[in-house]
């Protein structure tokens, strides 16, 4: 399976605004293990405006770094290439969506849906499987221990890195043969915070009522079915001896 971990930073935080995305990243892995940096894609756009003094603050990149940089028009068709027909893993992904969408949309090639699988928000995920934590990329590196240190500013590379790391310690669960397919015997789908609590369960015990307890039961059953003048219900659900008709 071809998955690809995406991230962008931006102008701003408002696509409605006018922003646009000045970095992308989009890091492969394939049945769960990275592949080697250069099957890796990354790259600065020149987003022909400033950066809100909020966004800047966050990824450090100046519009004089950015203004020699290729335009998005110029980059689009190898991250198209590249994403084709993998499963995105975007954390906050209604955010970079947005994004990519608007850009797309910008230079008449359609929306990133087109082109992949499907999308996995890992945000959603986390607070799926931690409600009420804070889930923030940097906090699910803290709760899996992950080292972040190198990470000074919000850089697209890095975090993808991250979350790379962060996907697989949520998901871990997943290589259990025991959750091998996503949608139940009823047909129900169920989510990877779903699957990979379900594989940390462990198998449920089932214990055999003792002579005594048996007994008690019987009883029980006797002196009910004696109130209501032979209409117990549960009577009607007991086995029936091997022998009967």
């Amino acid at each position: 399976m071809r998955q690809i971990i995406l991230d962008t930073e931006t102008t701003g935080l408002r696509v409605e605004d006018g922003n646009r995305i000045l970095e992308i990243a989009a890091v492969e892995m394939i049945d769960r293990k990275l592949s080697a940096p250069d099957r890796h894609l990354h790259r600065y756009i020149n987003p022909g405006r400033d950066s809100e003094e909020g966004a800047l603050n966050v990824h450090g990149l100046t519009t004089e770094f950015l203004a020699d940089k290729p335009k998005f028009a110029d980059i689009v068709d190898d991250f198209l290439t590249f994403v084709d027909g993998a499963e995105l893993i975007i954390h906050n992904a209604p955010f970079d969506v947005g994004y990519l969408n608007m850009e797309l949309e910008r230079v008449g090639r359609g929306k990133i849906t087109d082109y992949v699988s499907g999308i996995i928000d890992t945000l959603r995920e986390a607070k799926d499987m931690f409600p009420g934590k804070r889930n923030s990329l940097d906090a699910l590196c803290d709760r899996f221990e992950i080292d972040r240190s190198g990470r000074t500013l919000h850089g697209a590379l890095i975090d993808c890195e991250l979350l790379s790391e962060v996907y697989l310690a949520m998901t871990r669960g997943q290589d259990s043969l025991l959750i091998d397919f996503h949608v139940d015997a009823a047909g129900n789908g169920a989510s990877a915070a779903d699957l990979s609590r379900r594989a940390a369960r462990k198998p449920l015990k089932v214990l055999q009522a003792s002579a005594e307890e048996a007994a008690a039961h019987e009883s029980y059953l006797a002196e009910l079915d004696k109130a209501v003048k032979g209409d117990c219900l549960w009577r009607q659900y007991e086995p029936r001896p091997e022998n009967a008709a």
